[in-house]
């Protein structure tokens, strides 16, 4: 009866060992899912974030007998987690007109320097300036990018920090060429003259407005002169191709000069600039000119030149392909540089650091760099947050159904209690 009843004692004993185990990590896998959901609920409006879900799988098993037919007999063990998945849909994009702000309409990641050589990779945009212009995170990681040179960005040199040039001021560029559109009348009379004017610019970025005058000399045919305003030379100024002759056929198209008049040059000027040299674009891309004579008032409806003078740094803007535009007080804008993004294999496979920011791990795969709307890379919303893609509706059916588990899990742990007490009062 002793051994008898210290093996009746034993074997309630690992049953009732293993009555409160399986109920334990039901309440343990019940806690995951609700710190899960909590997660979710308490980053509903954090930029970027991706909502996460969560996933069980049974325990292990016990053989604890075998059936008459040859069937095993096996007892589960309990719930594990199996994992916890990062929902990476997009989520809805919003303008906020902040001009650091962006947002990623499709796949991929904003690249961030980590220090070290290190990248670590984000959807949340909600990028400022530090004080040098740098373009960086909330935490001051530097946003990563093409650099450009002259306004023209490369796309194959490696990618590093983009910086606005903030309080920077733009040289001045001298004109080297300009272009007119207008029309002269064919039905005017000979000696009738058209005057013009454009305004250039010479080295030191100082303007000179200069007058282009049509006179028409034959039929079909006009002789033109461009002058720079009495006292923008100097005594000794000298001037080359500034007059010559126009002729156009039946159609009113002009047929000489066959090409761009070039050299062009007022010496000497008065401001000390180097000698103003450029063409008179006489003919466009598609070798039509935008100069006619048809039977209409002569008129210049649009003039155009290349040269500028200084201007300061006044605003940017990131456009759909990334590329990152300054604009400046003298009217131009220039490309600062271009906006990389970055994509891995197995999203599942990042590390989440917080921040809404991740690394790669030998899960994901190394991460590639790539710009805007290529290689799969979605394109770049200046100007604009993504949001977070956390469904208030599904977090609450969640919750709910998690915490009906966690009840019933509870439930079972204290109806186990109880059963234990009965049978260890029953032993004594």
């Amino acid at each position: 009866m002793q051994a008898g009843g210290l093996t009746l004692k034993r074997s309630i004993g690992g049953e009732q060992m293993a009555s409160f185990y399986i109920p334990l990590t039901g309440l343990n896998s019940d806690a995951t899912a609700l710190n899960t959901i909590a997660n979710n609920l308490s980053n509903m409006n954090t930029t970027g974030y991706k909502d996460q879900s969560v996933s069980f799988s049974d325990f292990f098993y016990q053989q604890i007998g075998q059936t008459g037919s040859g069937n095993l007999i096996q007892q589960g063990s309990g719930v594990q987690t199996a994992d916890i998945a990062s929902n990476f849909t997009q989520g809805n994009v919003n303008a906020t007109g902040t001009a650091s702000n962006m947002a990623i309409d499709g796949n991929g990641f904003f690249v961030l320097s980590a220090g070290n050589n290190d990248n670590v990779y984000t959807r949340n945009g909600n990028f400022t300036l530090n004080a040098s212009g740098g373009l960086v995170s909330q935490d001051g990681l530097a946003v990563q990018g093409y650099p450009a040179t002259g306004g023209v960005v490369n796309t194959n040199a490696p990618i590093g920090p983009l910086t606005i040039p903030v309080g920077q001021v733009e040289p001045p560029a001298a004109t080297t060429g300009f272009s007119m559109t207008a029309n002269l009348n064919s039905s005017a009379a000979v000696g009738t003259s058209v005057p013009s004017q454009i305004t250039l610019y010479d080295s030191l970025g100082q303007s000179h407005v200069a007058t282009v005058t049509y006179t028409k000399t034959a039929s079909n045919a006009w002789s033109y002169s461009i002058a720079l305003p009495p006292g923008d030379q100097t005594g000794a100024g000298t001037t080359a191709n500034t007059t010559g002759t126009l002729t156009f056929n039946s159609s009113g198209n002009l047929v000489t000069p066959a090409a761009n008049v070039t050299g062009i040059s007022f010496t000497n000027l008065s401001d000390g600039a180097a000698n103003l040299n450029f063409s008179w674009n006489l003919y466009g891309n598609g070798g039509n000119s935008p100069l006619t004579q048809v039977d209409s008032a002569s008129a210049v409806s649009a003039t155009n030149q290349n040269g500028y003078s200084s201007g300061e740094y006044q605003s940017f803007s990131v456009n759909t392909d990334g590329t990152v535009m300054a604009s400046f007080s003298n009217g131009q804008q220039q490309a600062v540089g271009r906006v990389a993004l970055a994509n891995v294999t197995n999203l599942q496979g990042l590390k989440e650091l917080g921040n809404g920011e991740y690394s790669v791990t030998l899960a994901s795969g190394a991460a590639v760099s790539g710009v805007s709307g290529s290689a799969g890379l979605g394109t770049i919303q200046g100007g604009s947050l993504e949001q977070s893609n956390v469904n208030i509706s599904t977090e609450f059916s969640n919750l709910i159904i998690a915490q009906r588990a966690f009840e019933a899990n509870s439930k079972a742990v204290t109806t186990f209690d109880n059963v234990a007490q009965d049978t260890i009062d029953m032993i004594h």
